[in-house]
Order: structure tokens, then sequence, then C-alpha cells
């Protein structure tokens, strides 16, 4: 789980504030692609989940992705990176 810059999801009627995000690769067929699923969650002591689901990376950025050193933060900043949300 990462801490992402502060942001507000709608939830049920509410306006509630994402502060972490967790994700988890769910397939991956060692040529070209991969998919993730993450989820966004409150920093309240629930720690809520407030949004959640699957992103796929394919070429070219998958060849990038796999050729990484510290290949869990770039998953992270990949998925972050197609969210729109900032990595603290």
């Amino acid at each position: 789980m990462k801490q992402i810059q502060a942001i507000q999801i709608w939830v049920n009627g509410q306006e509630q504030t994402g502060n972490w995000i967790n994700a988890y690769i769910i397939n991956d067929n060692l040529q070209d692609s991969a998919t993730f699923y993450w989820a966004i969650f409150s920093s309240d002591t629930n720690g809520n989940q407030l949004s959640a689901g699957n992103l796929t990376i394919s070429e070219p950025d998958y060849s990038v992705w796999d050729s990484t050193a510290d290949i869990n933060s770039a998953a992270y900043q990949w998925i972050c990176d197609q969210l729109g949300l900032i990595l603290i």
C-alpha cells in the first residue's frame, strides 16, 4: 500500500477523502501484457475502500515496466499515472 496525494471521491452520496492506494497483479502473460487490481482507501480509522478497478498494461509500456529494477514501485507509478493520482 502506498500513500497518494489526497483526492475526493463520491461514495454513497457523500464526499470521502482517499489517501492510500493498494495494488495487486492479477494476471501476467509474461510476454506483453499484465492486469492489475487497484483500490483506493481512506485514511480514517476504518480504512474504508472508496474505489477499485482493474487496469491492463500492454506494449510498449509493458516492456518498460518489466525491465525496471524496482518493478513494484514502477507498477504503482504506472497505475497512478493512468488514474491521474500522485504518489507521495
